[in-house]
């Protein structure tokens, strides 16, 4: 009994002794300090090329047995004719509907039999078809993906539905204020003849064949406008072989580049009303031209972004959120694309709230011009370097990186040296950046709501020129599906 309350005494003495230590050491009133962001230390990147020239990326990661296997067209819908807008789109939404003379439910039967996934996609400058699989499914897997690739049959019936979804598409788009918000922002910004500003319509949908994806099909599907990434646990030398099998006697093609012209910068602040009668909300999108991939201020544009409106904690969540309640979120996004793609600032707001929105959208759009305290700008190049391991967590992730890498020819050794390079970014260089792509007075102003109830207060504010515009000025007129075919 002596020998347990003298145990009892030393434990209850030990606890009493760290817990007055841990009371004199931790600073209560304070978040505590984060430990310093550390490099990305990821695996060797290997380079390959097929016999006929075909391009091959790999990163063997053999942690878990996948593989995930990204071919990319460098070709999308900036290689649409003007009067075949949104070919590209439907040419490789139709890749998987029939190939190698099986149909889309026998092809997705025997995907979804061995546990994978082949996704097919457009984007702006290029586009991708990408195969996900357990490493024992990897040859069976491959085989269904290169049909896909190399011998899609385009079928009529599947064309048919195709273009009745996109029409139900663009019919439900008439009613959906943040839809019709982003055509229009795109539509004024860069124009509706640029490839960044144009949209399809219901007679193109209509009036697409299986020729017309034919035609694009053997216009950019050659192996010398292509390149594989691959990632996952698989050797180079055996997936050489495996790829060589199946895509080895792709043939190459006489493809040009696609020159797409820099569009012109917005010279004044012009607000653009569109009236959607009876809505609850108001949707609200500003912005200008913004800034290149491959601009010398990136990384000095990631880290202002990210302070302005690119986090939860952004100034502009902050503002229309947190302090005045007039919104479930607000944030801001460049769009770096091989030419300037656009800035955007923008949110939904309560109608009655849109006039007074717009003012902090534009205290802060001007405030970011200013010099950034110290411990807010430490704040947001640690939140970008501490989240950027979160982009490298599955092998689909890190593919994806990799893809921009090759797209963009940047160095093989830029994820490791991305961390560090964003904490040397200086308050000189955000201001600066901050500057010249965040200039409040050039900036259109679309508002997408309940013009009865929001233009008077926007006129208030004398923001500029005010243009008023309709849906179908946007969208055009609501189509008309024949529902019989």
């Amino acid at each position: 009994m002596k020998t347990l309350l003298k145990l009892t005494f030393v434990f209850a003495f030990a606890v009493s002794v760290v817990t007055q230590t841990f009371a004199q050491t931790v600073d209560r009133t304070k978040p505590p300090m984060l430990p310093a962001p550390k490099s990305l230390q990821l695996p060797a990147i290997q380079k390959f090329a097929l016999s006929n020239g075909l391009k091959v990326v790999l990163m063997e990661k053999h942690q878990v047995p996948l593989v995930q296997l990204n071919l990319t067209i460098k070709a999308g819908s900036v290689n649409d004719p003007a009067d075949k807008v949104g070919l590209a789109n439907l040419t490789f939404d139709m890749l998987d509907e029939g190939a190698a003379g099986k149909t889309s439910l026998e092809i997705a039967d025997a995907i979804d039999f061995l546990g994978a996934s082949v996704r097919t996609g457009a984007g702006t400058h290029s586009s991708s078809v990408s195969l996900h699989t357990p490493l024992s499914k990897f040859d069976d897997a491959l085989k269904i993906m290169s049909d896909i690739v190399l011998r899609p049959d385009f079928p009529q019936k599947e064309l048919d539905r195709k273009k009745k979804d996109r029409l139900t598409s663009l019919m439900q788009m008439h009613d959906q204020p943040t839809a019709i918000a982003g055509v229009a922002f795109g539509k004024i910004l860069f124009g509706s003849d640029h490839p960044y500003g144009r949209m399809t319509s219901e007679n193109t949908i209509k009036n697409f064949s299986v020729d017309d994806m034919k035609t694009f099909y053997k216009k950019y599907f050659v192996a010398n406008n292509a390149y594989i990434v691959a990632v996952g646990d698989i050797k180079a030398d055996e997936l050489k072989k495996k790829l060589e099998s199946v895509f080895g006697k792709w043939q190459k093609g006489d493809v040009k580049e696609e020159k797409v012209k820099e569009a012109a910068q917005v010279s004044n602040r012009v607000v653009y009303l569109i009236d959607k009668p009876g809505s609850a909300q108001s949707v609200i999108s500003i912005g200008r031209i913004g800034a290149s991939r491959l601009t010398p201020e990136y990384n000095a544009l990631v880290v202002m972004n990210t302070i302005l409106g690119g986090s939860f904690t952004s100034r502009l969540n902050n503002n229309l959120r947190e302090v005045h309640g007039y919104t479930y979120g607000a944030s801001s996004r460049f769009a770096f694309r091989p030419i300037p793609g656009s800035f955007t600032a923008s949110s939904s707001v309560q109608t009655e709230v849109t006039d007074k929105a717009l003012v902090e959208f534009f205290k802060e759009l001007n405030g970011i011009r200013e010099t950034i305290p110290a411990d807010e700008l430490n704040r947001g190049k640690n939140l970008v370097a501490l989240s950027y391991p979160g982009n490298f967590q599955t092998v689909t992730e890190v593919a994806g990186q990799i893809d921009e890498m090759v797209q963009y020819n940047l160095p093989e050794n830029y994820f490791s040296n991305y961390v560090q390079n964003i904490l040397k970014v200086t308050n000189q260089e955000v201001t600066s950046s901050a500057k010249k792509y965040v200039v409040p007075e050039q900036m259109i102003v679309v508002v997408v709501g309940d013009k009865a109830k929001i233009e008077e207060g926007i006129k208030a504010l004398n923001l500029g020129e005010i243009k008023n515009m309709t849906i179908e000025d946007v969208l055009g007129a609501v189509p008309v599906i024949d529902s019989s075919k």
